[in-house]
């Protein structure tokens, strides 16, 4: 590993404050499996849970719960899951990247390429996960699945949360 990337990981906020969404249709707060592992992950990883919600897969819907919470000073990064398919309904990649001041594309790529050779093999390219920056908000969206949300927090979202957060707040 470079030993910048340490130093970075060295210089980051010990905790962030998060906002967990999950976008479903059918979905509550009882049956949303993949919300609950979401937020459970991140406590046991010392990240501050500030808010979560369930919101149907609308458009206008997901971008307005969005803007609020990139608005609210104590919310620093919101994580989707769900309608991130390329269903006629799935609406959440669009919501998310009509927002997105800053894209990480590696996000995305990455997961797939997880996704591909340790989860769901050539099924992965119907994942549309996407991640960047709406103003100094980080933004992660990832499929609805428990496997997927397993997959992004623990390979991707966890170890490098606090990083971007850095990265973010820098001058």
């Amino acid at each position: 590993m470079l030993r910048s990337v340490d130093e970075h990981r060295s210089e980051a906020p010990r905790s962030v404050r998060c906002m967990v969404i999950t976008v479903s249709d059918t979905r509550t707060p009882e049956t949303d499996s993949s919300g609950t592992l979401m937020k459970s992950l991140l406590e046991e990883h010392g990240y501050v849970i500030e808010g979560y919600r369930i919101v149907q897969d609308d458009y206008d819907d997901i971008r307005q719960l969005l803007r609020e919470a990139a608005a609210n000073p104590a919310i620093e990064a919101v994580l989707l899951t769900g309608g991130t398919g390329i269903a006629p309904r799935d609406t959440t990649y669009e919501a998310v990247r009509s927002l997105l001041n800053k894209e990480l594309p590696g996000f995305g790529e990455i997961f797939r390429y997880l996704s591909f050779t340790e989860d769901i093999g050539s099924a992965a390219i119907l994942s549309r996960a996407i991640a960047g920056t709406i103003g100094t908000t980080a933004v992660f969206s990832m499929p609805g699945s428990k496997g997927a949300v397993k997959l992004a927090m623990e390979r991707i979202i966890l170890p490098e949360l606090r990083h971007v957060m850095r990265e973010i707040y820098k001058k």
